[in-house]
């Protein structure tokens, strides 16, 4: 990869600069960036901006004199057949521009390294535990969630890929009011199927599923009157609820491709003793007090704008206590980091979150919270109106059964989280490259059709020799394959995947110039073999970004 190459001329410019300025460097200032525009070169150094007053000179000059050494230093450096020259621009940047055998290493690596490609060891198995989705079993899966879904998925992958030990979790809230108020909607729901009169309360669930629920409650029952409705215990509906809905979410998450692997039960771990014992932890650091007969967390003095009240003045708990337990749970199982994908109803929760976890003992930085924002969804450029508490909404299952979950997984990733996404799903359903998840698969599949008409012409993939690519879109296409590496570095640093997604339809449009312009398979059978060298290397990078979004790479499209 360019990172190797990268390290390495960093290193030369060290020697470089402490021989210019007889002194140490700040390593801040070895730093190559790359450049906006192909006409500065691969790579690029400001260290010189920086140096003006240090040296007493121009930046221009000091630049020069570091040229120089560098130039000199190159000639008795294994770079040197690497780094075809080096330039001074204004006002005093460094620009390195490379040789192709240079680009040629990173075809190689990308061939040899096949699905591991990209792949590193940088996370040192760190234990970092994802909690996403956790939707209340209270009704299917919105848009909303799936946006979650999709965004927690990917990131556990691409975290799993840079060598984090991570574990994927799901919090099944399976307690409290709004099981109660499931248990009261489906009872309401078979009390008017069987002729009663109902004063269905406001905040009941009103989704048509409710109905299905309540018949299919009845049947399993055998109830066919109201006495033997009457006769049921409140419970039963609650726990039939939570089952059935419960596994309508397993399906609908394992058919988009997101899997869990831990589902957790908030009756397992927040018991009435787990929640006490985490709040002893807390109250022997001084940050419980009693006030007006209610228990508080004194939140404000770890960053919280208020103290939170954890146990009312009735003994019940409020819903901060059974997370704090939850959250204890989560560092006793040896979690180094634990990150939580929430909604953007709970940005206010950060706080009082990030502030538990410290009086816990663990650093509020082990805590990561990422609100991902909504996501609206448009037909035809006219928006679906959507409305949870009147039971109208889109499900996750209608948009995988509309779009397919290849698209759905796609266009859920294609805005930063903190940005809200307009989801198009006529666009969504095209077959043109104005569809980024089709431009990208279709670039995977016609490669695949180009090696079976190289099968039919007998011709192999070069395995060493890739002097003949030359062109500027052949160069083009090699160089964003090297920053692969770079779109997992901008993953991790912002945690999204987005920046893949990104990375991705860009190496889609260097590889369509590429073929729109230049024949893979032509007369001269050398040049041939090494463009099928190039397009197998871009297949790999296409199927490994893929992949990590948890999108497939077909074949035939």
């Amino acid at each position: 990869m360019l990172s190797n190459l990268k390290k390495e001329i960093e290193k030369l410019l060290k020697i470089s600069l402490e021989e210019v300025c007889k002194t140490s460097i700040d390593p801040a200032l070895l730093v190559l960036e790359k450049p906006k525009e192909k006409i500065h070169g691969e790579f690029s150094c400001s260290a010189a901006l920086r140096l003006v007053k240090v040296l007493k000179k121009s930046p221009k000059i000091i630049a020069q004199e570091v040229a120089e050494v560098l130039e000199q230093n190159l000639e008795k450096s294994s770079l040197k057949e690497k780094i075809k020259s080096i330039e001074v621009k204004n006002p005093g940047f460094i620009n390195f521009f490379l040789a192709n055998i240079a680009f040629c290493d990173v075809l190689s690596d990308v061939l040899n390294q096949g699905d591991q490609y990209g792949r590193s060891t940088q996370g040192k198995g760190n234990k970092i535990q994802i909690e996403f989705v956790s939707a209340n079993p209270t009704g299917p899966l919105t848009v909303a969630h799936a946006r979650q879904a999709a965004v927690g998925d990917a990131l556990g992958n691409i975290l799993g890929f840079l060598g984090y030990d991570i574990k994927k979790e799901y919090y099944i809230n399976d307690e409290g009011n709004q099981i109660k108020i499931l248990g009261g909607s489906i009872n309401a729901r078979a009390a008017e199927i069987l002729g009663e009169t109902v004063d269905f309360p406001e905040d009941y669930y009103q989704g048509a599923y409710i109905k299905r629920l309540a018949k299919d409650f009845m049947k399993e029952r055998n109830i066919c009157d109201v006495q033997a409705l009457e006769a049921v215990p409140t419970k039963d509906f609650e726990k039939f609820g939570v089952k059935v809905l419960l596994d309508e979410i397993k399906q609908d998450l394992e058919d988009f491709n997101v899997h869990f692997d831990v589902w957790s039960s908030q009756t397992k771990i927040a018991t009435p003793k787990s929640i006490e014992d985490a709040l002893k932890v807390i109250e022997e650091k001084g940050y419980l007090y009693e006030k007006d007969g209610a228990t508080w967390f004194k939140s404000t003095d770890l960053g919280d704008d208020k103290d939170r009240v954890v146990k009312k003045s009735d003994g019940n708990y409020t819903y901060l206590a059974p997370d704090i337990a939850y959250h204890k749970d989560k560092f006793d199982r040896g979690f180094n980091r634990v990150i939580n994908i929430l909604g953007p109803d709970h940005h206010g929760y950060i706080a009082r979150l990030k502030a538990a976890v410290e009086a816990l003992g663990h650093s509020r930085d082990d805590v990561e919270v990422l609100i991902v924002q909504l996501a609206s969804l448009y037909r035809k450029g006219q928006p679906l109106s959507m409305s949870t508490r009147k039971g109208e909404f889109i499900s996750l299952r209608q948009v995988m059964q509309d779009v397919g979950f290849d698209a759905a997984r796609f266009f859920f990733l294609m805005r930063h989280i903190k940005v809200h996404l307009d989801f198009d799903l006529e666009l969504a359903k095209e077959q043109s490259p104005e569809n980024p998840v089709y431009y990208i698969q279709y670039a995977h599949a016609r490669i695949n059709s180009i090696f079976t008409k190289a099968k039919e012409a007998n011709l192999k993939i070069a395995e060493k020799d890739f002097t003949l690519l030359q062109e500027s879109e052949e160069i083009d296409l090699i160089q964003k394959m090297a920053s692969f590496e770079d779109a997992l570095s901008i993953c991790l640093g912002q945690l999204d995947p987005f920046g893949m997604v990104t990375y991705l339809i860009e190496l889609a449009a260097c590889f369509h110039r590429f073929y729109d312009k230049h024949k893979v398979i032509g007369e001269d059978q050398a040049l041939s073999c090494q463009r099928l060298a190039l397009i197998e290397a871009a297949r790999i990078v296409f199927h490994n970004g893929l992949t990590l979004l948890g999108v497939s790479a077909p074949k035939k499209m």
